[in-house]
C-alpha cells in the first residue's frame, strides 16, 4: 500500500495513514483503505482494528491540489468512491478505533466517525466538518454519521456553519470519546479496541448491526441525485475560484514548512 502501514499485533491489525505531511485523502488512498477495510473484515485471524494517522495530523480531509485538477470522470468516480468508503468503514463487522494523532477537519473527520470509538490527543488541533465553506455540498449520508454522534441538531447548526471543534470541544459535544497525551495515544486505543476483542464477537458483531442499522441504510442508499448537485456546484466558477485560493494558501504554507 502506497497511502498507509498496517502494523499486526496478534488478532489486532494497525493501520497508520501515511501519505505526505498530513495525510491528505487522494483517490489512491480512498481505494487501497476500502480494499484493506474488506479484506480484515474476511479476515478471521482478525479481530479488531485500530486507524490513526502520523504526527500533528490523522487527516487534513480531501486532497484539494489534487483534486482540483481531476476531470469531470475523475471528480464523479472519486466521490463515488470516497462515500462508498465511508459505508465500507461504518458498516465493517469487528471493533474499530481512530488513535486521532492530530488535526482531523473535513474528510478526516469522516473517517474517525465511521469508527466504534475515537480517542484524541491534547494539544491545539482541530476536528469537525467545514464542507460548506469549501464550497462542497453536503451529502444526506454525512449528515446522518455526523447526526449519529452529535444528535441532529448539533449536526445541522455545526455543518451548516462549518464549526471546526478544538480538542476539549470535541469531546463536550460527544465527537471524541476520550482526550490523552500524545504519549499516551496508541496505549489507550489499544486498551479500547482489546476491551472489545475480549467480548463475544457474534454478540457484539450483531448488536453493532442492529444500532447501526438504519444509518448504515441511510449511507449505501442510492446518492446520484445527490452527487449530480455536489459535482454541478464543484465546477462552478465561484467555487473553483474560491478553491483556487485555498489552494494557493495551501501550497504557500507547504513551501514554508519545507
Amino acid at each position: 500500500m502506497n497511502t498507509f502501514q498496517t502494523t499486526i499485533q496478534g488478532r489486532l491489525v494497525v493501520i497508520s495513514l501515511d501519505r505526505g505531511r498530513s495525510n491528505a485523502i487522494n483517490h489512491e488512498m480512498v481505494k487501497e483503505l476500502a480494499a484493506c477495510i474488506k479484506t480484515l473484515e474476511h479476515d478471521d485471524n482478525v479481530r479488531g482494528v485500530i486507524l490513526t494517522g502520523k504526527e500533528g495530523f490523522f487527516s487534513s480531509g480531501i486532497d484539494l491540489i489534487e483534486a482540483y485538477d481531476y476531470d469531470e470522470a475523475q471528480s464523479r468516480q472519486f466521490w463515488v468512491d470516497f462515500l462508498a468508503l465511508q459505508n465500507t468503514l461504518a458498516a465493517f463487522r469487528k471493533p474499530l478505533v481512530a488513535a486521532i494523532s492530530g488535526h482531523s477537519p473535513a474528510g478526516g473527520c469522516i473517517l474517525a466517525i465511521c469508527c466504534d470509538y475515537r480517542v484524541m490527543i491534547e494539544g491545539t488541533f482541530i476536528i469537525g466538518l467545514n464542507e460548506v465553506p469549501v464550497g462542497i455540498i453536503v451529502p444526506d449520508s454525512v449528515f446522518s454519521l455526523y447526526a449519529f454522534w452529535l444528535g441532529q441538531r448539533k449536526a445541522y447548526q455545526y455543518l451548516m456553519e462549518g464549526k471546526l471543534l478544538k480538542v476539549n470541544e470535541a469531546l463536550e459535544a460527544g465527537l471524541i470519546d476520550e482526550v490523552v497525551s500524545p504519549d499516551r495515544l496508541m496505549n489507550a486505543a489499544i486498551e479500547k479496541v482489546t476491551a472489545f476483542m475480549k467480548l463475544n464477537p457474534v454478540t457484539w458483531t450483531e448488536s453493532k448491526l442492529n444500532l447501526r442499522k438504519e444509518l448504515i441504510g441511510k449511507l449505501k442508499a442510492d446518492q446520484t441525485d445527490t452527487l449530480d448537485k455536489m459535482l454541478k456546484q464543484w465546477w462552478a466558477p465561484e467555487t473553483r475560484q474560491g478553491l483556487q485560493m485555498m489552494i494557493q494558501n495551501l501550497k504557500s504554507k507547504n513551501t514554508a514548512v519545507k
